[in-house]
């Protein structure tokens, strides 16, 4: 399991630097914003395990910086620690309709924090509401967009895998395989944030596999977008020799040792316009299909 990766959101600079060592001593990966807005762009490019937000921030309030994280189903499901100095029944009332998992008030104990951070953490994996690799939603998360969307018209959803992904996890190691599937994670963010819709939704659906939802208009520009990105951008996890040569060596099934193409994305697309669903699962099960034909044409070009 990687590093759970936190948010603090603190206009104290005491403050946030006192968090920011004493959760990174603890294992954490720890970003740090001022600002409510600042907060809000962090986590469409870099998706936190955990927010520890302060109510009064200088722009907007940590209120309404839940709120939006809410409203929004890529970051709905992020576990949220309101800190604050308020300490009356209103305001924790309000910050716990907001749906904030606690609410801690200043001046803080630091261990009881921490407490809080690992156990809400550990809830929302338990839960299976997010991967621990990326932070991205999983499991129930997942099966709940797909019973919502069964229901509705223009959507799309993008089955995604990570071709070749087994051979480099066989040569580099899980550590180094591990890095790739987070890394996979945000850049598929990142496409997502630039050319899709506002509340498309992306998430980890387990191992090397991620699912988009997104309007059918934006389906075919997004996997474009994300094949090329993908194909350019892993290849730093490579070393040298295998980056010139163009494959790695591994072994097969047999155990004899053969070439294996870098890795590149499959994708397969499904909507309402091109199939019929009884169900959430024929829209998994023919997703797949379709990205094992996209696999397929991948290995038929040798990557």
């Amino acid at each position: 399991m990687g590093k759970s990766r936190l948010l603090i959101v603190e206009d104290d600079l005491d403050i946030s630097n006192l968090l920011k060592v004493y959760f990174t001593s603890q294992g954490y990966e720890v970003d740090v914003a001022g600002r409510g807005k600042d907060a809000l762009e962090l986590t469409r490019h870099t998706m936190p395990h955990l927010i520890v937000l302060d109510i009064m921030l200088p722009d907007i309030d940590g209120y309404e910086v839940c709120r939006s994280l809410r409203t929004n189903p890529r970051t709905s499901h992020i576990p949220v620690i309101f800190l604050t100095q308020k300490d009356e029944r209103s305001d924790r009332l309000q910050g716990l309709t907001l749906g904030a998992d606690n609410y801690v008030t200043k001046p803080f104990d630091m261990e009881e924090l921490q407490l809080y951070v690992q156990n809400a953490i550990a809830r929302s994996e338990r839960e299976s509401l997010t991967d621990p690799q990326s932070g991205l939603p999983s499991g129930r998360l997942i099966e709940d967009v797909l019973r919502r969307i069964i229901r509705e018209n223009g959507w799309a959803l993008m089955d995604i895998r990570l071709a070749g992904y087994e051979a480099f996890k066989n040569v580099y190691g899980f550590i180094a395989a591990n890095d790739v599937l987070r890394f996979t994670g945000m850049l598929l963010g990142e496409v997502v944030d630039e050319i899709g819709a506002p509340d498309d939704f992306l998430g980890h659906a387990g191992g090397d596999n991620f699912i988009v939802v997104t309007r059918r208009d934006k389906a075919d520009a997004l996997r474009e977008k994300m094949k090329a990105r993908f194909s350019e951008e892993v290849l730093p996890h490579y070393n040298f020799m295998d980056r010139q040569q163009g494959y790695v060596l591994a072994p097969d099934d047999s155990g004899k040792t053969q070439q294996w193409p870098l890795m590149t994305l499959a994708v397969g697309i499904v909507s309402p316009e091109t199939h019929q669903f009884a169900d959430i699962r024929e829209i998994t099960e023919l997703a797949a299909e379709e990205r094992r034909q996209d696999s397929g044409l991948i290995n038929a070009k040798g990557g």
